[in-house]
């Protein structure tokens, strides 16, 4: 996101505060990641190997608190973005809808880069091509973005829990183990094996990944995209006094409805039931997980300026260099989980894998305080600004510059 241009203090926390929230978005985002480079059995079953009450709790946790929330939460501040980076083109007196055409492609390429050599759960090509949809969407009056944004939810729960039922009217037979045990067995021979054979690997489950990433996470993702671009508009992160009343209405209805249906969702996760079951849980979850994302985001960010402030000055250089942070995540776990480094999928309990996560964050903070003390970007956003405007900004600060 370009920095702000306005220099009065109120632009100058709300900038803060927003990063920082979307620093705490990239801790989320990773917990649930890094099951996917930890385990072999993440999506086709429960892990028989890691199965005592300490791994499932940790499991359970992770699915209830931050999975199908927190990349709903980046999707919200991808959209508040926009309306930033739209108040940004029209002070430079530039046309907003070429600038952000060359940002969406340029996000779009490091998106599939990623999926295709560190992780094929990628989000960001679905965010470029979403992007797309909101710039289309953008000049829209604000009643037809908010029933867009709804009927996309309730469209794709409703989709998925018809899925449900064709599912509970034609039971199929269950899995069998052995055969599962197949599949996860192949999926750790492939990942823990030479680069060559982890590139095919992913490539193959590319294959299996976008369709869900297309149906599931795209329309839910474009919501959020919506409701951000609003909020941002109204600039409710600089003015969180004036709109208490509707940050207290989100935090009473977000947990009131959201947590049950996260419940339900660990819950499934620790004890399928059936397909039909499995899919009904889903599909609750896609309806209510948006209300829960914009809660933790009425918590957080009132907090961040009050009592939380000193939390909030550590997490905002994370959240300001977040596309970098986010690929770096996905390098360091790369290389401790499959066959580019020390193959070590399988070998961690999820506890272990949680602890991993926490402290390749905590090194993310530092890094990232030391990073932007020297430079005005991070690497990935320095590019994605000079495809955005057109030509090569400022990396170094004066300061730095002026010392060497």
């Amino acid at each position: 996101m370009p920095a702000p241009q306005r220099s009065d203090v109120r632009t100058d926390a709300r900038i803060e505060h927003l990063d920082a929230l979307r620093g705490l978005s990239l801790l989320g985002i990773m917990l649930v990641n890094i099951g996917v480079f930890a385990s072999p059995w993440w999506g086709i079953g429960l892990d028989p190997v890691h199965a005592d009450p300490l791994s499932r709790a940790v499991d359970a946790l992770v699915t209830t608190v931050f999975e199908m929330k927190f990349y709903l939460l980046f999707s919200f501040l991808f959209g508040y973005s926009f309306s930033l980076q739209q108040r940004s083109a029209a002070r430079a007196g530039e046309a907003f809808a070429p600038r952000m055409r060359r940002r969406l492609l340029g996000l779009w390429v490091v998106g599939a880069l990623h999926a295709v050599l560190l992780f094929h759960g990628d989000i960001l090509t679905t965010y470029a091509l979403m992007g797309a949809v909101l710039l289309g969407l953008s000049r829209a009056s604000e009643r037809t973005q908010l029933r867009i944004a709804h009927a996309l939810i309730a469209a794709t729960a409703l989709g998925w829990g018809g899925l449900g039922v064709l599912a509970w009217a034609d039971p199929q037979a269950l899995a069998d183990p052995a055969a599962t045990a197949a599949q996860a067995q192949t999926i750790l021979q492939g990942f823990t094996g030479a680069p060559s054979q982890v590139l095919a690997a992913r490539w193959r489950e590319i294959g299996g990944t976008w369709p869900i990433l297309l149906l599931l996470q795209a329309p839910c993702a474009l919501a959020m995209f919506l409701y951000g671009l609003i909020a941002g508009r109204r600039e409710i992160a600089a003015r969180l006094d004036d709109y208490r009343p509707l940050l207290r209405r989100l935090r009473i209805a977000g947990f009131a409805i959201g947590v049950p249906a996260a419940l339900a969702l660990g819950a499934n996760a620790l004890w399928p039931v059936s397909e039909a079951v499995q899919l009904w849980v889903l599909a609750l979850s896609l309806l209510t997980a948006p209300l829960l994302s914009l809660a933790y985001a009425a918590c957080a960010l009132p907090w961040f300026a009050r009592g939380g402030a000193r939390l909030a000055d550590r997490l905002a250089p994370a959240g300001r260099m977040a596309l970098s942070n986010y690929l770096l995540q996905s390098a360091v776990l790369a290389v401790v989980f499959t066959g580019y480094g020390w193959g070590a999928m399988g070998q961690a309990t999820p506890a272990q894998a949680v602890a991993i996560a926490l402290a390749v964050f905590v090194a993310q903070l530092w890094l990232s305080r030391w990073w932007l003390r020297r430079f005005a970007y991070g690497p990935l956003e320095w590019l994605l600004r000079a495809l955005t405007i057109g030509a090569w900004p400022r990396l170094r600060r004066p300061a730095y510059d002026n010392a060497r």
